[in-house]
């Protein structure tokens, strides 16, 4: 058995991460690390686990275990392990930004391995450390690697991304409590989104000269290329974007360079027929739509943010470092309705 912690497990990943690994057969749950509920069962905060775990939130913290998962907010995760020594043994897989960018990478007598199956499954197989993508950099580099594995990526990238009010943390804010947010539309940080930075260097990983040489912030010549206005949807959970760039490719040819790029990873599909969110909402899946219009390609892609885009993918990575199957405890059903 793979024995398990999870430090900050009260919020939406942490949640997400529990019900997966509730039901894992190779894994065992030592410790999930709250210490705002510490002595509460998991079903008080997670409501839809009362009946399947008896466990407890705990203050606790120790290196008696196989992974450590870190559920924490941006900045923390870092701040966490500085403080918290964890023994040279022990996995880590970190769901905050704090390791994914390439200049970021280094810890103890390793680095960070980004967590991005469809691009560095091999990576991830012999890794020590994995820093998880965010959500939007996983649903956004899912619609463009196949392109830039040919070289293919044209001078300018648009995009147009809708998310659920579960990507904004579990805390209330002024734009994901209910009666803002219900029948609402709203687009945030237009052509700045921090997720740009680790999109380019993926992207720049398979086609090397995507990111243009310059004195320029990273953030900064990620957004010479590529154009993402991001949005606010009105439902809780999932991803679904819209993407466009100039392409000489045929409909049948795109088809066949995203099918082939992606015949061996299991979560992520290309459909023929239009897609829409609800088929990928509570699972670890990818689904991609493709259309020809002139020398337009578009690209609709849809993930669930808290899964694909983070805690499913999340043991999706732990399966890989552990020489499991990666599908092992992610058979996930849509809701449908």
């Amino acid at each position: 058995m793979i024995r398990v912690g999870i430090v900050g497990s009260a919020g939406y990943t942490g949640g997400e991460l529990l019900r997966v690994l509730t039901y894992h057969p190779h894994v065992e749950i030592v410790f999930a690390n709250s210490a705002s509920n510490a002595g509460n069962k998991i079903y008080t905060v997670h409501n839809d686990l009362f009946g399947d775990t008896e466990l407890e939130f705990s203050s606790d913290f120790h290196s008696n275990i196989d992974v450590l998962f870190l559920c924490v907010g941006h900045g923390d995760a870092r701040k966490f392990l500085d403080a918290n020594p964890v023994d040279p043994a022990v996995k880590i897989i970190d769901l905050s930004q704090d390791y994914r960018l390439k200049a970021n990478t280094a810890y103890e007598d390793g680095y960070f391995v980004y967590g991005l199956p469809e691009l560095n499954r091999e990576a991830i197989k012999s890794a020590k450390y994995i820093a998880n993508p965010g959500c939007f950099a996983t649903n956004i580099q899912l619609a463009l690697l196949p392109l830039a594995a040919k070289g293919l990526l044209p001078e300018q990238i648009h995009i147009n991304a809708t998310t659920g009010s579960t990507g904004a943390g579990q805390k209330p804010s002024a734009t994901s409590h209910f009666s803002w947010r219900s029948g609402n539309l709203s687009a945030y940080k237009s052509f700045e989104h921090q997720h740009l930075q680790e999109v380019s260097e993926s992207l720049s990983q398979l086609q090397p000269d995507f990111l243009p040489e310059s004195e320029q912030s990273l953030l900064e010549r990620a957004m010479q290329r590529i154009n993402m206005i991001p949005q606010r949807g009105a439902f809780p959970r999932g991803i679904f974007s819209a993407i466009y760039v100039t392409s000489e490719l045929t409909e049948e040819e795109v088809y066949s360079l995203y099918e082939n790029y992606y015949a061996s990873h299991p979560f992520t599909w290309v459909s023929k027929a239009n897609i829409d969110l609800k088929q990928v909402v509570n699972t670890n899946k990818s689904i991609m739509h493709l259309e020809k219009h002139g020398k337009q390609l578009l690209i609709l892609n849809a993930t669930d943010n808290l899964l694909k885009g983070a805690s499913g993918q999340a043991v999706q990575n732990m399966n890989l470092m552990f020489g499991l199957d990666e599908r092992v405890g992610l058979n996930l059903k849509p809701t449908g309705f």
